[in-house]
This record gives structure tokens, C-alpha cells and sequence, in this order.
């Protein structure tokens, strides 16, 4: 299969519009063609594209920065010459002068499946000011390494936030190209859009269901997210950074896994089974134990859960990330009723709301958490409504 950025640089008539224009690049580590030669340096290489300008979002277009809520500076790119912009810098918004050095802008971004994941929304806020300043915006489609499955809360009015672009559920199904016409429909943008789609995409397919195995190579679109099994468990493990448990970082499996020092993660599991199996269908889970080179729980021995999607017993349509996060959540809250089991900081700089509150785009999830009497079926009686609302809304968006 080709993605939106190898047909590109392989079709003269694809790239002919480009000609005499000022060209910027929205892009991260994992931007790469099929032979592992970074966008920045494969489009500079093309006689007809002249780049003017670059843009980084979180993490940096080198992916530098390996915690969350750590900002990337502006630079120089010492090769090219030209500016790269920080969209997780002094701003998270294009401003009028960056967007000034570029007539139109291409986006190659991996995404990762999942209404939490920066890049998400960095793709709403280029879309809103290429309207605002005339300019047209490309995607270089990508896929979507989580497939096709839908899951979780939709976003709440008034819980709009830089880790949640729009009102749509945690597990959105979509590529960043369907996204961005959702985007324009969404929030009714007048903007100039072209989506160069992938070729050959099959996000029905096994084994990768999302992702072409066997056929490209992965590279960390961030930090902490080192493979495929991450990425199908990151709708559900992304929560743990609202919650004082390890969610791994600081070990080379991170959000594939959750643990603490002070809980057990035997017993643990076996509440999770007791209360809700159904939920825990299409993976294994395992008892693992760890301890953190850095962040939460740094230097000490966690017990702690490993979700598995990599084998055999792993069933794409079955896996229902959230839930068993959740479930993980409800489990400890019923064997450890005053657990500190919530962070309070400003997540991504979000004041006077815990951290998953803004992550879940509303309460719901940590209320039906917290509540002792909640079952299994008053969290599915909120969910599921919200999952088949955005099964209808995102049909007419989907290119392939």
C-alpha cells in the first residue's frame, strides 16, 4: 500500500499544483516515506516544491521531548534553512506571521486513533487558521493503527480542551483526513482542503486492522508510543494520566500497562473479572511487575497489569480498550474504596478540572467510578448511545 505522502512525492500531477508555491509542513518523527526518508527531506528534494516553513506540534518535529507538557522552542532547520514553528511552544495556535510564510500547508502527521492525541487537535487549529488567513491546507493521509472500531464517551459541551478537539468519542475510527472533513463540516469552515488518500489501505484486514503489517515499518509518532500493540491499547491506558497510577513510562513497555506499589494486581484482575468479563474479551491480560526509570512511581517495584494484543487471542472487534480501563479503574475503587486513585494538576493546562475529567471530556466516566452502586450496564446505558450517534455522524466522512 502507498500512504498520502509516498503517491504524493511518486505523481508528478499530484504534486503540480504545488508548483510556485510557498509550501510549510506540519509533521513529527513517524512523518517518513516507505524507505524511512523524513518528509522535510523528501519534499525539499522535489525541484517543484519549495518549503518555506515547518511546524512541530507536541513533542517537537523531532520528537525531542519525552514527557507530556513539555514545550518545543521555534528553530531554524540547519540543512533547509527555513523556520520551524513550535505548535506546543508560546502557542498552540498557528499565529498570522507563521502562517504568513506559507500559501499552502501540508500535514503528515501519524495519528494514533484516539480524541486525546495532541495531533488531533493541532489538525483543528491549522484548519481554522488557514481559514482565517486564505490558505489551503493538504493531508498526507496516514492510517489509522486502531482501526476502524468506535469507543467510548463523546466529548461534552464545555469540556473543549487541547486533548480534545471536538465532540467526538475517545476511539473515533477515523484517519486525520476524514478527520479534517469532519472538522470543516463541524465547525462550519471556509477553508481550501485536499486530502492525497492512501492507497490500499484495508482497516478491516488482518492482522493489522489498521495497520499494514509486514509492509511499513512503525517509528514512534511520539515518545511513548513505540508499537502497534500500544496504539490499540492507548484509548483506554491514555486515561491512566489523569489517575496516580503508573501507566509505564519510565519502562520500555509504556501504556500498554498500569501498576503501583501499593496495589495487588492478582486481586485486582480477579474483581475485574468478577464484575464485568464481557469487557475483557479480544486480549489478554497478564500480571506483571515493574519499576519506572522516571515519572510516577520512579525507582519503585509497581505490581501491575500488561493488556496483550499481539498474539493470536487478540480479536480486533472484540478489544474494547476504554472498558477495560475503566474496568481496571472500578476494580481498584471497589477492592481499595479510599484509594487516591485521581491526579489534581493541570493537565495540559486545564485549571480547576481533574485531569480525568478533561481526558474523558466530561465527569461521567470517574463519577460512574466512584459510585459504589454503579454496574457494568449503567456505564454501557451512557456509552453506547454515544457510540452508535458517532457511527452515523462520521459515515459520510469516510474515504476508504
Amino acid at each position: 500500500m502507498k500512504f498520502g505522502l509516498d503517491r504524493l512525492l511518486a505523481d508528478p500531477e499530484l504534486r503540480a499544483p504545488l508548483k510556485g508555491r510557498r509550501v510549510g509542513l506540519v509533521a513529527h518523527p513517524a512523518s517518513v516515506t516507505h524507505d524511512l526518508v523524513h518528509a522535510l527531506d523528501a519534499l525539499a528534494a522535489c525541484e517543484e516544491i519549495q518549503l518555506s516553513s515547518a511546524f512541530g506540534p507536541q513533542h517537537g518535529l523531532r520528537g525531542d521531548k519525552q514527557d507530556n507538557m513539555v514545550e518545543s522552542p521555534d528553530f531554524d532547520d540547519p540543512v533547509l534553512g527555513i523556520p520551524v514553528f513550535s505548535l506546543y511552544g508560546e502557542v498552540r495556535r498557528p499565529t498570522g506571521q507563521m502562517m504568513s510564510t506559507l500559501d499552502v500547508v501540508l500535514i503528515d502527521m501519524q495519528d494514533l486513533g484516539c480524541r486525546i492525541y495532541t495531533f488531533v487537535t493541532t489538525l483543528r487549529y491549522m484548519l481554522e487558521a488557514a481559514a482565517a488567513h486564505g490558505k489551503e491546507v493538504w493531508v498526507l493521509d496516514r492510517p489509522n493503527p486502531a482501526g476502524r472500531p468506535v469507543e467510548g464517551l463523546t466529548l461534552r459541551d464545555g469540556w473543549e480542551s487541547f486533548v480534545g478537539a471536538g465532540a467526538m468519542p475517545m476511539r473515533h475510527g477515523l484517519s486525520l483526513g476524514e478527520l479534517g472533513h469532519w472538522f470543516i463540516k463541524t465547525f462550519d469552515l471556509d477553508v481550501k482542503y485536499r486530502v492525497i488518500e492512501m492507497e490500499g489501505w484495508a482497516p478491516e484486514t488482518a492482522p493489522g486492522h489498521g495497520w499494514p503489517l509486514a509492509e511499513r515499518v512503525w517509528v514512534n509518532p511520539s515518545p511513548n508510543a513505540p508499537n502497534l500493540w500500544m496504539a490499540r491499547a492507548y484509548a483506554g491506558t491514555v486515561m491512566l494520566e489523569g489517575a496516580t497510577l503508573s501507566e509505564g513510562r519510565g519502562t520500555t513497555r509504556p501504556l500498554e500497562l498500569f501498576g503501583a506499589p501499593d496495589i495487588d494486581a492478582r486481586a485486582v484482575l480477579e474483581e475485574m473479572r468478577s464484575f464485568a468479563p464481557q469487557w475483557l474479551e479480544g486480549c489478554i491480560l497478564r500480571e506483571c511487575w515493574f519499576e519506572p526509570t522516571f515519572h510516577k512511581h520512579v525507582g519503585k517495584l509497581c505490581n501491575g497489569v500488561q493488556i496483550h494484543t499481539e498474539g493470536p487471542a487478540y480479536d480486533h472487534k472484540a478489544f474494547k480498550p476504554w472498558r477495560v480501563q475503566a474496568l481496571a479503574f472500578k476494580a481498584i475503587r471497589r477492592l481499595y474504596p479510599d484509594y487516591p486513585l485521581w491526579r489534581d494538576f493541570p493537565y495540559e493546562y486545564e485549571l480547576g478540572k481533574l485531569a480525568i475529567d478533561v481526558i474523558n471530556g466530561g465527569p461521567l466516566l470517574r463519577e460512574w467510578v466512584d459510585n459504589p452502586a454503579s454496574t457494568a450496564a449503567d456505564l454501557d446505558a451512557i456509552t453506547i448511545p454515544d457510540e452508535q450517534a458517532w457511527l452515523t455522524e462520521r459515515r459520510p466522512h469516510l474515504l476508504y
